[in-house]
C-alpha cells in the first residue's frame, strides 16, 4: 500500500515560510539543517489550495534554492501547454529574488533557467504547473547536452516511474562538496544586477515506499544521482547513480528524515537504478 500525497498533515502560521525545520511528516522533506550551512535559508511551502505542491529550501544570500522536495504521481502529469514566462514567488519578498520573469541569464548560452521541479512533473494541474515557473525554482544550468539531454532523460524516467507508483524526489544543487574548495563563478539575469552563483553540481535523490494497512512505512528503496554542471555526451543517467548516503555526505543534508530510522539506514545504501525502478 502506498501513501497518497495530498492534504496537509499540519500547517504553519507564517504564510508557508519556515526556518528550515520540516514541520510536516511528508516523506520527501529533508531534515533540519543542523550544521547551519545555510543560515539565511528559508523553507518555502508552495501549495495549490490545501494540497502541497513542493517545498523549496531557498538561500536568500545566494538567491538559490539549495533543494526542492516534492511527491510525484500520475495525477500530477498531463498535457497543459508550457507557459512562456516566469514570475516572482509570492511567499518571499521580491528583493530576495532574481528577476528572471521575462528573460533568462545574461550568460545564455550556455546557462538556461533550469527547473528544479520540472514543468512536466506538474503539467496535469495548471496552478501547480505555473508554480514551477516561480523564479525561486530556477538555477543556472548548462542547457545543451545537460538540461536538454542527460537531465531531461532522468526527469522523464522518474515521471514514467511515478505513473505507476508514488515517488518522492529531492532535487538540489551544490557549489562545493562538504570539505571541498571549489571555484564558484557568477552570472546575472538579463533584467537584474544581482550576482547569482553558478552551481558546480546538480543532484537528485528519490524514494519509493511500501506501507502497512495502518500507513506505517514497512520498506523503502532509494537511489541518488550526482552530476557536474557541464555538457555530457549521451543521456545514460544510470551511469551517474550514487547512494543517498553519499549525497548526504557531500551536501550536509539528511534526506528522507521522516522515514523510520531502521528503514532509512538500509534503503539509503543502494546505488543501482534497476533496484530502485523495480521496487
Amino acid at each position: 500500500m502506498d501513501p497518497t500525497p495530498g492534504e496537509d498533515s499540519g500547517d504553519t502560521t507564517d504564510g508557508g515560510v519556515t526556518g528550515g525545520v520540516p514541520t510536516e511528516t511528508w516523506l520527501e522533506l529533508p531534515g533540519e539543517d543542523k550544521g547551519g550551512l545555510y543560515p539565511n535559508a528559508v523553507e518555502l511551502k508552495v501549495k495549490s489550495g490545501s494540497e502541497r505542491n513542493y517545498t523549496a529550501y531557498y538561500d536568500k544570500s545566494t538567491y538559490t534554492s539549495m533543494w526542492v522536495a516534492y511527491p510525484l504521481e500520475s495525477k500530477h502529469m498531463g498535457s497543459y501547454s508550457r507557459p512562456d514566462d516566469w514570475s516572482f514567488n509570492p511567499l518571499l519578498e521580491e528583493k530576495y529574488q532574481v528577476d528572471l520573469c521575462n528573460a533568462t541569464y545574461s550568460d545564455y548560452p550556455p546557462y538556461a533557467r533550469g527547473h528544479l521541479i520540472p514543468n512536466a512533473s506538474r503539467n496535469g494541474n495548471k496552478e501547480m504547473q505555473l508554480q514551477t515557473f516561480y523564479v525561486t525554482n530556477s538555477v543556472p544550468q548548462i542547457q545543451d547536452n545537460f538540461n536538454s539531454g542527460m537531465w531531461s532523460s532522468l526527469e522523464g524516467a522518474l515521471q514514467s516511474a511515478a505513473a505507476k507508483k508514488v515517488i518522492y524526489i529531492v532535487t538540489g544543487v551544490a557549489f562545493s562538496k562538504v570539505g571541498e574548495s571549489k571555484t564558484i563563478s557568477y552570472t546575472t539575469a538579463k533584467n537584474d544586477t544581482k550576482k547569482v552563483p553558478i552551481p558546480n553540481y546538480f543532484y537528485k535523490v528519490v524514494l519509493k515506499v511500501t506501507t502497512s494497512s495502518s500507513g506505517t512505512v514497512t520498506s523503502a528503496s532509494t537511489v541518488g544521482f550526482w552530476f557536474e554542471n557541464k555538457a555530457y555526451s549521451g543521456s545514460t543517467y544510470s551511469n551517474y547513480t550514487v547512494s543517498v548516503d553519499d549525497v548526504e555526505k557531500w551536501t550536509g543534508f539528511d534526506f528522507f528524515a521522516n522515514l523510520p530510522d531502521s528503514v532509512e539506514a538500509t534503503a539509503e545504501k543502494n546505488t543501482v537504478w534497476s533496484t530502485f525502478s523495480n521496487f
